[in-house]
């Protein structure tokens, strides 16, 4: 009685769904598949028409040692974005009781290991499943709900986290453009004006999220963000199905006013670091790629090489891991630094490597979660 009384209500907080909003939900259902087929169809499509001789020289030459080389970075950037993401919430009630009192939580925290091993998890997702590039993140929120969080505060870290990664990547995307204007050439100056013009759309973008949550725009979104938080409360806890009296915790609007509170600016700063150390780690890969081929390349070019293919890669969402969007956008980039067709796919294909490496035993991780929930235990209350 108590499940359908829950489901009952969980229909009465849904808007009546019109024809053209299930169309619309429809559409963005399948975008995931449509992007990895039109993702595969471009990768198929650059690897056959260049030289395959060329590539398989090219990757042949990296080697083993300097893959591994490529993977011991990929973890450790992975590592510092699950600092980042642990410091967004550090402080705070798991349960979300007491949020925004000011005082310090009586409630034992949350390992960091925690949020690092969901990190692993949301990487994984999202470049080896055929999910847009957010979809690490919904499974991420509900696996931290099986550590005790309440599912508001989950959400309202992910959406804090997702922030801080984009503005920093921004930063860093921006950075690439300056260096990018100093090279001679109108092809430079060509590729550095379409990415200044691009990452000025993304900060209007990134302020107007960040207004959404921290000016309590979101109240506007509030049931249906309240919905998602309920909805990851009740997937991590079924007891809080059935026992009408278990708390829900905070408001994903509460929880974000409790991340973003002036107290915690110190904290924030300390994630917005590790993020933007992750991204300027990047450019370690490419920089190890490169010297094993037998290239040397500057400091300026690998950051221009790691910030724009990255921006590209992100601008192309839908598609997950930027299949055959990634490749392209080492071609077009790399031309400016004398880099081949070939040099640059096995190039990227190099940078996939620890995406399979690292995400097949994430995926092995989640599946355990979720088989094990019931055995992860909350942090004890009382």
């Amino acid at each position: 009685m108590a499940e359908a009384s829950i489901r009952e209500r969980d229909r009465a907080d849904r808007p009546p769904q019109r024809p053209r909003q299930g169309l619309l939900r429809g559409i963005l259902r399948r975008l995931p598949l449509v992007g990895t087929l039109a993702g595969l169809a471009l990768g198929v499509w650059l690897i056959a028409t260049n030289d395959l001789s060329a590539i398989g020289a090219a990757f042949g030459r990296i080697g083993p040692l300097g893959l591994v080389a490529i993977v011991l970075v990929r973890g450790l950037i992975v590592l510092l974005c699950g600092l980042a993401w642990a410091r967004v919430v550090a402080g705070l009630p798991p349960s979300g009781r007491a949020l925004g009192r000011g005082d310090a939580s009586p409630e034992p925290p949350v390992e960091t290991g925690a949020f690092v091993i969901l990190r692993f998890v949301r990487e994984g997702v999202n470049v080896l499943l055929p999910v847009a590039s957010v979809g690490g993140e919904v499974v991420g929120g509900r696996l931290l709900t099986f550590w005790g969080v309440a599912g508001g505060l989950a959400a309202a870290s992910l959406l804090a986290d997702m922030l801080i990664q984009v503005a920093t990547q921004v930063a860093f995307t921006l950075l690439g453009a300056g260096l990018l204007w100093r090279l001679p050439g109108e092809a430079a100056a060509s590729l550095a004006r379409w990415t200044t013009e691009a990452a000025a759309l993304a900060v209007a973008a990134v302020a107007a999220f960040f207004a959404l949550q921290t000016l309590g725009a979101a109240r506007g979104l509030e049931r249906r963000l309240a919905g998602l938080g309920r909805r990851l409360l009740r997937s991590a806890a079924p007891e809080a199905r059935t026992d009408p009296a278990s708390p829900v915790g905070p408001s994903v609007q509460d929880a974000l006013d409790a991340v973003w509170a002036r107290s915690r600016r110190g904290r924030i700063a300390e994630s917005v670091a590790l993020h933007a150390a992750a991204w300027a780690l990047g450019a370690a890969e490419i920089w190890i790629v490169l010297a094993c081929i037998g290239i040397e390349v500057s400091l300026t070019e690998v950051l221009v090489l790691e910030s724009l293919s990255q921006a590209i890669k992100s601008a192309a969402f839908p598609v997950p891991s930027g299949l055959g969007v990634q490749e392209g956008g080492f071609m077009v980039v790399g031309a400016l630094f004398g880099l081949d067709a070939g040099t640059a796919i096995a190039l990227s294909l190099a940078k996939r490597v620890p995406d399979v490496v690292l995400g097949l035993p994430s995926l092995i991780v989640w599946q355990i979660l979720e088989a094990r929930r019931a055995q992860v235990l909350a942090p004890p209350r009382g």
